[in-house]
């Protein structure tokens, strides 16, 4: 099991951790789905959360950019503390980007428009200026040429790479996936992982949840297995060679 030592609230492990959770507990209802939840990402580097569906991982992370409200513990992303009762959400939000299993692309709107929508309502920046950002962001995952396009003219990894340029257009310190190749044919989910991979080797911090565990083994900096709503084993990818739990070697014999 993971245990941090414990800091004073509202204070990082150290200065590089720009994610801490620490004893994090979520229930919905009488079901408890994080039983004290602890691990810490660094700033560059690519965290994946592994462990059989309904351990916890999506609920984690979606605690992370306040999706879902903690009932006890201690988050700190980018500097907010999220259990803050002053915490300034907008700016939360423009520092953390996620990205889900759909695409959730607004079908009325060309490819263009939906990324530059939120950069213009929330940010306040000119047209000009929020075409050129959109045009970069769509060039970074290889979609320069879809910028007129509706979302409906696009296959599904071409929608969820669009998905993937409208999150880097409010430029975040962390970005967020949530098992975003699961509704993906193979080939479909190679484009993706290879977007995702091009943004690790820019340094962009990222914690993502992944049954493809391959990818997680090529990808992470740290992986993170969960179990029943706990962290049972935190470490780099050879984790996965020497499972230090009967509960990893269980998962990584059904799902490898």
């Amino acid at each position: 099991m993971n245990d941090l030592v414990p800091t004073a609230a509202g204070t990082a492990d150290s200065a590089n951790d720009i994610v801490v959770l620490r004893d994090v507990h979520k229930s919905f209802g009488q079901i408890e789905v994080l039983k004290g939840v602890s691990f810490q990402v660094k700033r560059g580097e690519v965290t994946v959360l592994i462990g059989k569906s309904g351990s916890g991982k999506s609920t984690a992370l979606r605690c992370i950019d306040r999706l879902e409200k903690v009932n006890r513990g201690h988050i700190q992303v980018c500097g907010h503390v999220l259990t803050d009762p002053t915490l300034d959400l907008r700016q939360l939000r423009l520092d953390v980007g996620i990205v889900f299993q759909s695409y959730n692309l607004f079908p009325h709107l060309t490819i263009g428009e939906n990324i530059m929508l939120a950069p213009r309502s929330v940010k306040k920046l000119g047209k000009a200026q929020a075409i050129a950002l959109a045009q970069q962001c769509l060039s970074q995952v290889g979609l320069s040429e879809k910028f007129d396009a509706y979302p409906e003219q696009l296959s599904g990894g071409q929608q969820q790479r669009a998905a993937i340029a409208r999150s880097l257009a409010m430029q975040p310190k962390v970005m967020l996936f949530d098992e975003v190749t699961s509704a993906l044919d193979p080939q479909l989910t190679g484009e993706v992982l290879r977007v995702i991979e091009g943004l690790a080797d820019q340094g962009m911090t990222m914690v993502m949840v992944t049954h493809e565990m391959n990818f997680a083994r090529k990808i992470a900096d740290q992986l993170v297995f969960m179990h029943q709503g706990k962290v049972w084993e935190v470490g780099p990818a050879d984790v996965l060679d020497h499972p230090q739990t009967e509960e990893l070697r269980d998962f990584l014999g059904h799902d490898l």
